[in-house]
Protein backbone atom coordinates (compact mmCIF):
# COMPACT_ATOMS: atom_id res chain seq x y z
CA UNK A 1 0.00 0.00 0.00
CA UNK A 2 2.91 2.64 0.98
CA UNK A 3 4.89 1.78 -2.60
CA UNK A 4 1.23 2.28 -4.96
CA UNK A 5 0.34 4.99 -2.63
CA UNK A 6 3.11 7.13 -2.18
CA UNK A 7 1.42 10.07 -0.36
CA UNK A 8 -0.08 7.93 2.27
CA UNK A 9 1.17 7.72 5.69
CA UNK A 10 1.02 5.30 8.66
CA UNK A 11 -2.14 6.11 9.95
CA UNK A 12 -4.15 6.44 6.30
CA UNK A 13 -2.33 2.38 5.67
CA UNK A 14 -3.39 1.69 9.31
CA UNK A 15 -6.94 2.91 8.40
CA UNK A 16 -7.29 0.80 5.23
CA UNK A 17 -6.22 -2.49 6.64
CA UNK A 18 -8.67 -1.97 9.22
CA UNK A 19 -11.50 -1.56 6.61
CA UNK A 20 -10.15 -4.72 5.37
CA UNK A 21 -10.14 -6.75 8.92
CA UNK A 22 -6.67 -6.26 9.82
CA UNK A 23 -6.38 -4.42 13.20
CA UNK A 24 -2.36 -3.70 12.77
CA UNK A 25 -0.71 -1.26 15.25
CA UNK A 26 -0.18 2.15 14.11
CA UNK A 27 3.94 1.52 14.95
CA UNK A 28 3.88 -1.77 13.31
CA UNK A 29 2.57 0.13 9.74
CA UNK A 30 5.37 2.44 10.70
CA UNK A 31 8.05 0.04 11.24
CA UNK A 32 8.19 -0.75 7.79
CA UNK A 33 7.02 2.77 6.42
CA UNK A 34 10.25 4.14 8.04
CA UNK A 35 7.87 7.57 7.73
CA UNK A 36 7.24 10.23 10.34
CA UNK A 37 4.22 11.73 9.58
CA UNK A 38 3.73 15.56 9.82
CA UNK A 39 1.63 17.05 13.12
CA UNK A 40 -1.90 17.92 12.47
CA UNK A 41 -2.14 21.96 12.97
CA UNK A 42 -4.17 23.78 15.56
CA UNK A 43 -7.96 24.49 15.33
CA UNK A 44 -9.95 27.24 16.59
CA UNK A 45 -11.64 24.11 19.30
CA UNK A 46 -14.07 26.09 21.14
CA UNK A 47 -16.46 27.58 18.05
CA UNK A 48 -15.80 24.51 15.86
CA UNK A 49 -16.67 22.12 18.90
CA UNK A 50 -19.79 23.67 19.09
CA UNK A 51 -21.10 24.43 16.19
CA UNK A 52 -19.63 21.65 14.02
CA UNK A 53 -22.93 19.88 12.70
CA UNK A 54 -24.49 23.34 11.39
CA UNK A 55 -21.14 24.67 10.23
CA UNK A 56 -19.93 25.04 6.42
CA UNK A 57 -16.50 26.69 5.81
CA UNK A 58 -15.42 28.05 2.21
CA UNK A 59 -12.14 29.42 0.44
CA UNK A 60 -9.98 30.00 -2.41
CA UNK A 61 -7.03 28.64 -3.69
CA UNK A 62 -5.29 29.12 -7.05
CA UNK A 63 -3.34 26.62 -9.32
CA UNK A 64 -1.60 27.27 -13.02
CA UNK A 65 -1.74 25.70 -15.94
CA UNK A 66 0.46 24.09 -18.11
CA UNK A 67 -0.31 27.12 -20.20
CA UNK A 68 0.74 29.52 -17.03
CA UNK A 69 -3.53 30.30 -16.58
CA UNK A 70 -4.56 30.65 -13.66
CA UNK A 71 -7.68 29.02 -12.02
CA UNK A 72 -9.31 30.47 -8.83
CA UNK A 73 -10.79 27.25 -6.80
CA UNK A 74 -13.70 27.59 -4.75
CA UNK A 75 -14.72 25.05 -1.92
CA UNK A 76 -17.24 24.88 0.73
CA UNK A 77 -16.56 21.86 3.10
CA UNK A 78 -19.04 20.74 5.71
CA UNK A 79 -17.63 20.57 9.27
CA UNK A 80 -19.63 17.99 10.68
CA UNK A 81 -18.29 15.21 8.31
CA UNK A 82 -15.40 17.30 7.13
CA UNK A 83 -17.82 16.64 3.70
CA UNK A 84 -16.44 18.34 0.18
CA UNK A 85 -19.99 19.12 -0.69
CA UNK A 86 -19.40 22.03 -3.65
CA UNK A 87 -16.01 22.47 -5.22
CA UNK A 88 -15.34 24.80 -8.96
CA UNK A 89 -13.27 26.58 -10.98
CA UNK A 90 -12.98 29.94 -12.39
CA UNK A 91 -10.31 32.19 -14.18
CA UNK A 92 -12.04 35.50 -13.75
CA UNK A 93 -13.59 35.32 -9.78
CA UNK A 94 -16.66 37.44 -8.71
CA UNK A 95 -18.94 37.90 -5.79
CA UNK A 96 -21.56 37.16 -7.75
CA UNK A 97 -20.03 34.00 -9.43
CA UNK A 98 -19.22 33.18 -5.48
CA UNK A 99 -22.85 33.63 -4.28
CA UNK A 100 -23.84 31.34 -6.96
CA UNK A 101 -21.80 28.08 -5.90
CA UNK A 102 -23.34 28.57 -2.36
CA UNK A 103 -27.13 28.66 -4.01
CA UNK A 104 -25.83 25.54 -6.41
CA UNK A 105 -24.81 24.05 -3.08
CA UNK A 106 -27.90 24.25 -1.03
CA UNK A 107 -31.12 23.88 -2.92
CA UNK A 108 -34.47 23.65 -1.69
CA UNK A 109 -33.98 25.35 1.80
CA UNK A 110 -30.77 23.19 3.09
CA UNK A 111 -28.42 25.78 3.84
CA UNK A 112 -26.58 25.56 6.63
CA UNK A 113 -26.77 27.99 10.04
CA UNK A 114 -23.21 29.46 9.35
CA UNK A 115 -20.60 30.25 6.95
CA UNK A 116 -16.46 30.50 7.88
CA UNK A 117 -14.66 32.45 5.55
CA UNK A 118 -12.09 34.68 5.55
CA UNK A 119 -11.77 38.63 4.65
CA UNK A 120 -11.28 38.20 1.19
CA UNK A 121 -12.28 41.11 -1.04
CA UNK A 122 -14.14 38.38 -3.48
CA UNK A 123 -17.02 38.23 -0.84
CA UNK A 124 -18.48 41.54 -1.66
CA UNK A 125 -21.42 42.83 -1.78
CA UNK A 126 -23.70 40.62 -4.30
CA UNK A 127 -22.20 37.26 -1.89
CA UNK A 128 -23.66 39.19 1.16
CA UNK A 129 -27.13 40.13 -0.04
CA UNK A 130 -27.30 36.11 -1.11
CA UNK A 131 -25.93 34.91 1.92
CA UNK A 132 -27.98 37.19 3.68
CA UNK A 133 -30.75 36.11 1.76
CA UNK A 134 -30.16 32.39 2.50
CA UNK A 135 -30.72 33.27 6.05
CA UNK A 136 -27.08 31.90 6.71
CA UNK A 137 -25.29 33.56 9.12
CA UNK A 138 -21.22 34.52 8.32
CA UNK A 139 -18.24 34.07 11.08
CA UNK A 140 -15.70 35.73 9.64
CA UNK A 141 -12.23 35.48 10.71
CA UNK A 142 -9.72 37.59 12.25
CA UNK A 143 -7.36 39.30 9.29
CA UNK A 144 -4.57 37.17 8.63
CA UNK A 145 -5.78 34.33 10.79
CA UNK A 146 -6.03 31.21 8.33
CA UNK A 147 -5.38 29.44 11.36
CA UNK A 148 -9.57 30.50 12.12
CA UNK A 149 -10.56 28.37 9.28
CA UNK A 150 -8.42 25.43 9.76
CA UNK A 151 -10.60 22.71 8.15
CA UNK A 152 -10.77 24.59 4.70
CA UNK A 153 -6.78 24.98 4.45
CA UNK A 154 -6.53 21.69 5.64
CA UNK A 155 -8.17 20.30 2.89
CA UNK A 156 -6.86 22.58 0.43
CA UNK A 157 -3.53 21.08 1.48
CA UNK A 158 -4.54 17.75 0.99
CA UNK A 159 -5.80 18.58 -2.32
CA UNK A 160 -2.85 19.94 -3.30
CA UNK A 161 -0.58 16.74 -1.39
CA UNK A 162 -2.78 14.37 -2.84
CA UNK A 163 -3.35 15.19 -6.06
CA UNK A 164 -2.40 18.47 -7.58
CA UNK A 165 1.23 18.55 -6.64
CA UNK A 166 1.67 14.68 -8.57
CA UNK A 167 0.07 16.00 -12.20
CA UNK A 168 0.68 19.14 -14.26
CA UNK A 169 -2.36 20.83 -15.09
CA UNK A 170 -3.00 21.03 -19.09
CA UNK A 171 -5.96 22.80 -19.35
CA UNK A 172 -9.43 24.04 -16.99
CA UNK A 173 -10.91 20.62 -18.70
CA UNK A 174 -8.14 18.66 -17.13
CA UNK A 175 -8.05 20.27 -13.81
CA UNK A 176 -11.73 19.57 -13.67
CA UNK A 177 -11.39 16.17 -14.25
CA UNK A 178 -8.92 15.75 -11.78
CA UNK A 179 -10.61 17.42 -9.12
CA UNK A 180 -14.05 15.22 -9.68
CA UNK A 181 -11.89 12.16 -9.34
CA UNK A 182 -10.39 13.99 -5.63
CA UNK A 183 -13.58 14.80 -4.54
CA UNK A 184 -15.12 11.10 -4.68
CA UNK A 185 -12.25 9.63 -3.20
CA UNK A 186 -12.27 12.30 -0.83
CA UNK A 187 -15.81 12.02 0.33
CA UNK A 188 -16.50 7.67 -0.15
CA UNK A 189 -12.41 6.07 0.64
CA UNK A 190 -10.10 8.25 2.63
CA UNK A 191 -10.38 8.00 6.18
CA UNK A 192 -10.25 10.80 8.51
CA UNK A 193 -9.06 10.67 11.91
CA UNK A 194 -11.70 13.19 13.29
CA UNK A 195 -14.08 10.93 12.02
CA UNK A 196 -13.01 8.12 14.32
CA UNK A 197 -11.08 7.01 11.11
CA UNK A 198 -13.83 6.50 8.75
CA UNK A 199 -15.24 8.49 5.47
CA UNK A 200 -17.39 11.77 5.34
CA UNK A 201 -19.41 8.71 3.49
CA UNK A 202 -18.94 6.10 5.50
CA UNK A 203 -17.01 2.50 4.69
CA UNK A 204 -17.90 -0.84 6.06
CA UNK A 205 -15.34 -3.03 7.94
CA UNK A 206 -14.92 -5.98 5.21
CA UNK A 207 -13.57 -8.73 7.04
CA UNK A 208 -11.36 -11.63 5.35
CA UNK A 209 -14.06 -13.45 5.27
CA UNK A 210 -15.73 -11.67 2.18
CA UNK A 211 -12.77 -12.56 -0.09
CA UNK A 212 -9.66 -11.78 -1.14
CA UNK A 213 -8.12 -7.96 -1.69
CA UNK A 214 -8.18 -6.41 -4.96
CA UNK A 215 -7.03 -2.85 -5.28
CA UNK A 216 -9.26 -0.25 -7.35
CA UNK A 217 -7.07 2.20 -8.84
CA UNK A 218 -8.57 6.21 -7.94
CA UNK A 219 -7.63 9.74 -9.06
CA UNK A 220 -5.40 8.33 -11.61
CA UNK A 221 -3.71 5.35 -9.75
CA UNK A 222 -2.17 8.27 -7.44
CA UNK A 223 -4.42 6.39 -4.79
CA UNK A 224 -6.22 2.85 -4.80
CA UNK A 225 -9.24 2.03 -2.41
CA UNK A 226 -8.92 -1.60 -1.09
CA UNK A 227 -11.99 -4.06 -0.96
CA UNK A 228 -13.03 -7.68 -1.21
CA UNK A 229 -13.80 -9.74 -3.70
CA UNK A 230 -15.45 -13.24 -3.77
Amino acid sequence: MARENPTWGRRRVKSELAHLGYNVAELTVAKYMRRIPRRPSSTWRAFLTAHARELVAVDFFLVPTLTFRLLFVFILLRHGRRELIHVNATDHPTAAWAARQIVEAFPDETAPTYLLRDRDAIYGEAFARCVNAMEIRQVITAPRAPWQNPFAERVIGSIRRECLDHFIVLSETHYRRLLRAYVAYYNAVRPHQALDNTCPRPREVEPPALGRVVAIPQVDGLHHRYTRVA
